[in-house]
């Protein structure tokens, strides 16, 4: 059985690590290859860097960021925010990311999930949907959140799938921030419905909300972001506890 994933999530904005609520009210939490450098230690499987502000303003992920990173951790990391080409995708991967992330630009331009697929290969492409519920139907947002769309989060998640993703970055912006849990019963549906590995954002607040995504929202792994970056949750003692309900971890 392949192990699940502990994924620390670093939202960049002016080069700083940012955490808000339901994509709003940003606060400082630190600077993000530093706090890079102490998830690697402390076990992290994987991390994922996000220049939330690159989209809205038209510019691209730093480079640089992902140079320093690559020079202080082990683990494979993943960067996004304002990829919209090839050209991007390669200056990232040359800098030392693993992976990218995609989602503005991929909702945009499904093309370029075949393109960076079939140059890069699947496992360097990720693709980030943000959705939320509106009339009981999820719909996928665009621009960190602050455009809706119609499309909807399921027939999206197939289409990105065919197109060779290697996986995708589901986000609740429901549950974002709140500390409720993740949206287990949409994780499941996409888990069912995709041969992808899904990864499940938004609403991490307690190691009992990692236990039910991986159980009940058949997760592959699991992001969070604040409950980590303000030591609410340790990830030896996260991991350690997953082992105790029969969820295969790294430790």
């Amino acid at each position: 059985m392949l192990t699940k994933r502990i994924i620390p999530c670093l939202d960049i904005k002016n080069g700083r690590t940012v955490k808000g609520v339901n994509f709003v009210d940003l606060r400082d939490a630190g600077d993000p290859v530093e706090l890079a450098e102490i998830y690697a230690k402390e076990g992290a499987d994987e991390l994922v860097f996000l220049d939330i502000s690159a989209t809205e303003e038209r510019r691209r992920t730093l480079a640089e960021l992902v140079l320093h990173v690559a020079e202080k951790v082990n683990i494979p990391f993943t960067v996004g925010g304002g990829i919209s080409s090839v050209e991007d995708v390669d200056r990232l991967l040359k800098c030392g990311a693993d992976k990218v992330s995609i989602n503005s630009s991929a909702v945009k331009n499904p093309q370029l999930i075949n393109d960076l697929a079939a140059k890069f290969g699947s496992q360097c492409v990720v693709v980030a949907i943000d959705a939320k519920q509106i009339d009981g139907q999820w719909r996928v947002h665009l621009v960190g959140g602050k455009v809706p769309t119609e499309l909807d989060l399921f027939e999206w998640a197939k289409e990105v799938e065919k197109r060779g993703a290697g996986e995708i970055l589901f986000t609740s912006m429901d549950h974002d921030g709140t500390k409720n849990g993740f949206a287990n019963e949409a994780l499941a549906q996409l888990s069912t419905a995709l041969n992808i590995p899904i990864i499940a954002s938004g609403g991490a607040g307690s190691i009992q909300h990692f236990t039910d995504t991986f159980k009940e929202g058949k997760a592959d792994a699991a992001l969070a972001a604040s409950v980590f970056h303000f030591k609410e949750i340790e990830i030896n003692d996260l991991k350690s506890e997953l082992r105790k309900h029969d969820i295969p971890v790294r430790l």
